[in-house]
């Protein structure tokens, strides 16, 4: 069980190492597109599976799709937008997968009286795909990636569909220039060039962190396991389970849509704290309440107290942890950079998400359900203080007001002096 949910994590780390290159090469678009028709391959092998090693094979063609386009939609989203809007339109890719994860619990529901259950449950994950592949053929490419292969007439196209006339020649001429400095800087660039640059090591480092805590708090253990965490706290009957699920889907799906609403208002890195925070209540709730449950089980309000921890755990994390690493991830790093580190940020999520979802059952096993949520409550607790230490806030401010910081960051308090007596020399 476990290495069946764990495959489609593994094709997303090898889809995200190189989704990076894909986009740079081939462009946000290109990448999409490729993604979806990977991810119809993988649902139609797994609903024609003869046996398990084929649903396993499947779940790993997903996991590639998966992968590229969780590099691919946050850049191209970021890159075609304006920047005051940017980070609500980059929490609406997390609505989008928040509201599909809602949609698999309802459509799984509504299947479980169906002959051939399963095969339906994994065959459909392919319609979405599908059309997804459709309608992104109607969709433009990124302007900023237009601009760096030197197709400004298709880019300024795209740009007039974006922004009024006054602003557009604004655009025009800031993408202009600052996509020749890019293109000139990005040939040869390197994964290990992300380690031998000071600041852009900093942005990594916040980059990575957000991916790796995002997951390390226990996302992808709620998501994939929430039924079985649910009939884990004394709920026996499958459907009772799913339909739980369902509702805590349904908190997953609210918390998001108040991301998205308050993301460009308070700003990434106040939401992040407010989100640790309540996820650390709720998972103080959570461990408590599935303690209660494992020392009386014919209590059935114990197990109760664990489902409301859960529902509370998925509203406070939806806001705030949820669209946040994305948004920054899509945010922090100069143009050049951008794809292999956006590659690199989101193959560390993955990684981290496999060995939380390949561990979970099994620490369970060996501490309780209790023990594993309380194990998650400390470490929310140290995510909290590396959001408060170490992310800056983003905040309407542009890629290149972004590269400022970590010049700042990595030079120390001399760089505004440094810089200063550069412009004047000039």
């Amino acid at each position: 069980m476990e290495t069946i949910v764990s495959m489609a994590l593994v094709g997303a780390i090898i889809g995200a190492a190189t989704g990076g290159w894909i986009n740079d090469a081939f462009g946000r678009k290109k990448a999409t597109l490729s993604a979806d028709v990977v991810f119809t391959l993988g649902s139609l092998v797994m609903a024609a599976a003869p046996d398990a090693y084929f649903v396993i094979f499947g779940r790993l063609l997903v996991g590639l799709g998966i992968g590229v386009a969780s590099v691919t939609a946050p850049v191209y989203i970021a890159e075609s937008s304006p920047s005051e809007i940017r980070g609500s339109l980059v929490s609406t890719n997390v609505l989008m997968i928040t509201g599909g994860q809602f949609l698999s619990y309802l459509i799984n529901l509504a299947f479980t009286e169906v002959p051939g259950t399963w095969r339906w449950m994994l065959g459909v994950a392919g319609l979405p795909a599908v059309i997804q592949f459709c309608v992104m053929l109607f969709l433009p490419e990124s302007p900023r990636w237009l601009f760096l292969k030197n197709r400004k007439e298709e880019a300024i196209s795209v740009l007039r569909n974006i922004y009024d006339y006054e602003r557009l020649e604004d655009e025009v001429n800031y993408f202009d220039s600052v996509s020749q400095q890019e293109l000139q800087k990005r040939m040869g660039i390197k994964s290990m060039d992300v380690f031998r640059s000071k600041e852009i090591r900093h942005a990594f480092f916040v980059g990575a962190g957000l991916q790796a805590f995002q997951q390390f708090t226990g996302i992808s253990i709620v998501m994939y396991y929430s039924p079985t965490i649910i009939q884990m706290a004394g709920f026996n009957s499958n459907q009772l389970a799913l339909l739980l699920s369902l509702i805590v889907a349904g908190m997953n799906v609210a918390g998001t849509i108040l991301g998205i609403y308050v993301i460009d208002r308070a700003g990434r890195r106040k939401l992040a704290l407010s989100s640790m925070s309540g996820v650390i209540v709720a998972l103080a709730i959570l461990s408590a309440g599935s303690y209660l449950e494992a020392s009386d089980s014919t209590n059935r309000t114990y197990g109760w107290i664990a489902v409301i921890g859960l529902a509370m755990y998925l509203l406070f994390f939806a806001p705030g942890m949820g669209p946040v690493p994305w948004t920054v991830n899509s945010e922090i790093y100069p143009e050049e950079f951008r794809g292999v580190c956006g590659g690199m940020s989101a193959t560390v999520n993955w990684v981290c998400s496999v060995i939380m979802s390949q561990s979970f059952l099994s620490i369970s096993d060996a501490v309780g359900l209790g023990g594993s949520f309380a194990i998650l409550g400390v470490i929310a607790v140290v995510a909290f203080l590396f959001v408060l230490l170490f992310v800056p806030e983003t905040k309407g401010l542009t890629f290149e007001e972004m590269t400022l910081i970590w010049k700042r960051r990595a030079r120390g308090k001399d760089y505004d002096t440094q810089s200063l007596l550069e412009g004047n020399q000039s």
